[in-house]
Order: structure tokens, then C-alpha cells, then sequence
């Protein structure tokens, strides 16, 4: 699953540079620098990707970058617990029943789901094996404007 989403900058007046997501129209950010716009951009991707699952509504797919365009990469542990999401809707499997597969309560659940909690790697990774997937990591030179690592 891809977790590195085209962003689209705008220059403001005044030195502002806005942010815009074509993927995910939810997030929008602005910084005083291009630099600093990409770095909150990545928050506010984060954030509306985060309603998306309070929703229960399917994560949009990112769309391939242009060349020449940014992208934003969320950082590991959210989008392992995206694809975590990501696959219960395609598997149609529900957190009760994901609880059930690991052994777990639904507050569990709910936090290895929660892109604020710092769930452990080893939780994510159990929740990525029961339904049937797992998760790699590429590690990339880092751009000047941004420094994520790609998941």
C-alpha cells in the first residue's frame, strides 16, 4: 500500500506557501516556507486521514505525482495502522472480530487503530499478520524540503 500522497503548492502573497492535497481535499496547511508548509503538511494529512477512519469511510488511494511534484509520506507506524484499516474494510472484518483473531480487547483494538497512540510495533505487525499481510520498509535519501521515510 502506497502512503506517499501528491501535494500541491501554492504561493501567497507575503511568503505563505499554502498546501493542497488532490486525494484527500480534507488536508489543507500553509506554512511561512515551502519547508515548513511540506512539514505541517504532513500533520494535516495525518489528521484528515484520521476522520476518514472515524468515518468508517475507505482511505483514498494516493495518485501518482507529476513530475517535479512533492509528496507527502506519512510516517510509519500511521500508515501501518492505515493498511490496518485499510484492510478490515476490504476483508470486511470488524474490530470485534479482529480482537478476536489476536487475542485482544476492543480498547486494544481501537488503539492499534487510533493515529495517535503509540502502539508497538509488534501489535501492528500482529494485527498486519492476522489479516493476512505484512509490512516493509524502504528507506530513501531524504529530500531537502522534507524528511520522512517512505513505508
Amino acid at each position: 500500500m502506497n502512503m506517499s500522497y501528491p501535494v500541491t503548492l501554492k504561493n501567497y502573497r507575503g511568503g505563505q506557501v499554502g498546501v493542497f492535497f488532490a486525494d484527500v481535499p480534507e488536508a489543507i496547511s500553509a506554512g511561512a516556507n515551502q519547508a515548513e508548509a511540506l512539514d505541517r503538511a504532513q500533520d494535516a494529512l495525518t489528521v484528515a486521514l484520521s476522520g476518514y477512519i472515524e468515518d468508517g469511510r475507505r482511505l483514498p488511494v494516493p495518485g501518482k505525482a507529476k513530475r517535479g511534484q512533492p509528496t507527502v509520506v506519512l510516517p510509519p507506524r500511521v500508515a501501518i495502522k492505515l493498511a490496518v484499516h485499510a484492510a478490515m474494510g476490504e476483508q470486511g472484518i470488524t474490530q470485534a472480530r479482529l480482537g478476536e483473531l489476536l487475542g485482544i480487547d476492543g480498547r486494544q483494538v481501537r488503539r492499534i487503530l487510533d493515529l495517535d497512540h503509540e502502539s508497538k510495533l509488534s501489535q501492528l505487525e500482529a494485527a498486519l499478520a492476522a489479516l493476512g499481510l505484512r509490512a516493509s520498509v524502504s528507506v530513501t535519501k531524504a529530500s531537502s524540503a522534507a524528511t520522512s521515510i517512505a513505508v
